[in-house]
């Protein structure tokens, strides 16, 4: 007779796959729950107890962990010393496991879990067992995911028995599965006791949230994935897409770099991202405001651009939209008749995330592929230390200028260095992302900013290590200046902005971007 092992904290499905399997003539092993559940509904199960000859114990931390259970599964049937071993042992072989584990993702997730409620769903018994079935995969079918019963049903109907190449996908989901759950049970202990986050061998899991036309380019294949933890709600990953084609590669890198700016305000603001740098930023006393000052920033830009919004879109603030091709929204929501308005256009993509204003954290660590290796660091949740100002020219700023200096560094943080920002108070007037020095992106700046240059205010995502930006402001009509500082040659840039009258304000606080 053959035999199937069942033990799952998932039940979805496994009083229906237990029938099946005894129709077709297995014996069913199960334990715990598992079996009264299976009593309950009319499959006469054997207890694992029964068959050990050995109790449940320690609270049911000990079922399966057995020599009748485990030589049962690692019996290799086409190795006669194997069921010579078996039989003189009186050991049946198990040929179908099905088990799932204790839920330690879920547990950790609730909210003030406890140290001790996480250690007791971490499955012991249940990871030694679908291991080893997964080891011996030629002689045994192991499913982990109730989505495979009817795969492994359908097959034992029509070919009465698994195939070989079932069994060594299902096996491969197995060591992919017990991967995922060592990397949470890890990660979580760490975080408990607040180990060194860069540990000498770093162990990453994600699950995948959709996969994707193709990468950055048609020729590339991709797939998007999320991390696990309570921290992430307000990011890419747990929006919900209201309309629209599915997002590309392009679209998630662009919006998440919106996301990561409008976190910096917590007055409504609009960001407009294109090719992942800022384009527009505007802040004001409602959305619909905000969204114009963003817009007016660069109106040419923004075009097929992402655009993210901290507040609620209505009717107005949709119709604004609606003007221009976008290729994403963004909002924490949305009113009935924005809604409609927005998906009068086919093409737009309109994501909803309740939570776009949960702060980003340190431990949302950043991470970089590189050929052969990757580059991990903090994820950068400062802004700056406004204790740590400092001017360091003859004039200071006025009240106004230090606004705009402010909103202009928290605007030139998120955008690709080298990055120069032209701002005044509440919008930007002109970016220059990702120059190869500082003047070049001074100019592009100075270039979309147009007559919006005189009287706006500059920021640097580093130090000026000569005058000549110095000079290329004052010519542009701009008033101040505010970067981190730290150059040996500083003496030089404080020199030309006393000449032209231009106030200097150093941060302290260096935000490259690459």
């Amino acid at each position: 007779m053959k035999r199937a092992l069942i033990s799952v904290s998932d039940k979805t499905g496994i009083v229906e796959f237990a029938k099946e399997l005894e129709g077709l003539g297995y014996e069913i092993l199960s334990t715990g729950g598992t079996y009264k559940v299976l009593n309950e509904n009319g499959v006469k199960a054997v207890e694992v107890s029964d068959v050990t000859g050995f109790p449940e114990c320690l609270d049911g931390r000990v079922k399966t962990l057995h020599p009748k259970i485990h030589a049962g599964i690692l019996a290799m049937r086409s190795n006669d010393e194997h069921m010579k071993q078996i039989e003189e042992l009186g050991v049946e072989p198990i040929d179908v496991v099905a088990i799932n584990l204790y839920p330690f993702k879920q547990t950790i997730l609730k909210d003030n879990v406890t140290l001790e409620e996480a250690i007791e769903n971490i499955d012991i018994g249940g990871p030694t067992m679908i291991r080893a079935a997964a080891k011996n995969y030629q002689d045994v079918a192991v499913i982990i995911d109730p989505s495979d019963y009817s795969k492994v049903i359908d097959e034992l109907k029509n070919n009465g028995e698994v195939s070989k190449t079932t069994k060594f996908k299902l096996a491969y989901k197995v060591f992919e599965h017990t991967s995922h759950y060592d990397t949470l049970i890890a990660k979580y202990l760490r975080d408990t006791i607040g180990e060194e986050k860069f540990p000498e061998t770093l162990s990453l899991t994600f699950e995948k949230v959709q996969s994707m036309r193709y990468g950055e380019n048609p020729h590339q294949s991709a797939a998007f994935y999320k991390e696990v933890g309570k921290n992430f709600s307000g990011c890419l990953a747990s929006a919900k897409q209201l309309h629209g084609k599915e997002l590309s590669y392009n679209n998630i890198n662009d919006a998440n770099g919106a996301l990561d700016l409008i976190k910096e305000f917590d007055c409504p603001a609009v960001v407009a991202v294109k090719h992942a740098n800022p384009c527009g930023v505007g802040i004001a006393d409602n959305i619909h405001d905000a969204y114009i000052k963003a817009y007016e920033a660069d109106p040419v830009s923004i075009f097929g651009g992402i655009i993210a919004i901290n507040g609620e879109v209505d009717a107005e603030t949709a119709g604004e939209i609606n003007k221009i091709f976008v290729e994403i929204v963004i909002a924490p929501s949305y009113t009935d008749e924005a809604l409609e308005i927005l998906k009068a256009k086919k093409n737009i993509r309109i994501l909803e995330l309740p939570d776009i204003k949960k702060k980003n954290t340190s431990d949302m660590l950043d991470m970089k592929k590189v050929a052969g290796g990757l580059l991990v660091q903090e994820l950068n949740c400062e802004i700056m230390d406004e204790s740590e100002l400092r001017c360091v020219t003859d004039r200071k700023p006025t009240d106004e200028e230090m606004e705009a200096l402010k909103f202009a560094w928290k605007v030139v943080k998120h955008t690709k260095s080298n990055a120069i920002v032209l701002s005044d108070k509440d919008k930007t007037v002109g970016v220059g992302p990702g120059q190869t020095n500082r003047i070049t992106a001074l100019e592009l700046a100075i270039k979309y900013a147009g007559d919006k240059a005189k009287g706006s205010v500059m920021a640097s995502d580093a130090f000026f290590p000569f005058p000549d930006c110095v000079e290329a402001a004052a010519k542009a009509g701009i008033t101040a200046i505010i970067h981190p500082g730290g150059s040996i040659k500083d003496a030089l840039s404080e020199e030309a902005c006393n000449k032209y009258g231009i106030a200097m304000v150093y941060t302290g606080m260096r935000h490259f971007k690459h």
